[in-house]
């Protein structure tokens, strides 16, 4: 029992790591010996919370290379189903860029009735240096308490817990839409059609405190998920 709840609290305090940013996604974390040091427990212990963070889709272990991070999503376990993420990290390198970060007004967003600016982050990603998604992320209510560079590193979720709050569930649509202009540049897209999601996170007393647009290039990468039966 005694191992059992340190290698438990060995890997809850690197998960808090990643969610922090501190260890990013596609880096690697420190090696069994460092992190041996860093935490005085032995190398079964480390070996064993490696493995449930592993498990959990946080890291990939890959040999003679080391242990890297995969994800920072505090919901890698929703369902039994392998994440988009997830797949797509099997494909090659995923990389995510933010494009723009900043506190807007509230009007003209789903977050019309808020009394406060609502945080927006527009992040592009690739998939080993093709561009094939951009995702756009409307939060309110956000206690901002630094710059908001700093906030760059943090997963989206881990922004919203600091704040306070917990995504209960998600509604999500998609549909099939043609690219604007400057989309199209941006994933520099051939065809300039995309799969439009819209991706709507609440709280347990049904408000909503995400808002989320993504266009996806499917012609690059398939929206897919693999669900264990």
């Amino acid at each position: 029992m005694i191992n059992g709840a340190l290698y438990q609290t060995t890997a809850t305090d690197i998960k808090k790591n990643i969610l922090a940013g501190n260890y990013e996604v596609g880096a690697l974390i420190p090696t069994e010996n460092q992190l041996e040091k860093m935490y005085g427990v032995s190398k079964i212990t480390i070996r064993k919370a490696v493995e449930l963070l592993v498990a959990e889709g946080y890291l990939q272990k890959k040999s003679g290379i080391g242990t890297k991070v995969i994800s920072n999503n505090l919901f890698n376990k929703l369902s039994k189903a392998k994440s988009y993420a997830s797949i797509v990290n099997e494909h090659g390198t995923l990389t995510k860029t933010i494009l723009k970060i900043k506190l807007v007004s509230p009007t003209a967003t789903p977050f019309e009735a808020s009394d406060q600016k609502v945080l927006y982050i527009k992040r592009l990603y690739t998939l080993n240096g093709q561009p094939f998604i951009i995702f756009e992320h409307y939060l309110p209510n956000i206690a901002i308490q630094s710059e908001l560079k700093e906030l760059r590193h943090r997963s989206l979720y881990k922004i919203l817990k600091d704040s306070g709050q917990e995504i209960n569930h998600f509604k999500d649509t998609f549909k099939a839409v043609r690219l604007d202009a400057a989309d199209q540049k941006v994933l520099q897209s051939a065809n300039g059609l995309a799969m439009k999601r819209q991706r709507q996170g609440f709280d347990r007393a049904g408000n909503l405190i995400e808002f989320s647009i993504a266009v996806y290039d499917t012609n690059k990468f398939p929206y897919e998920i693999d669900y264990e039966v």
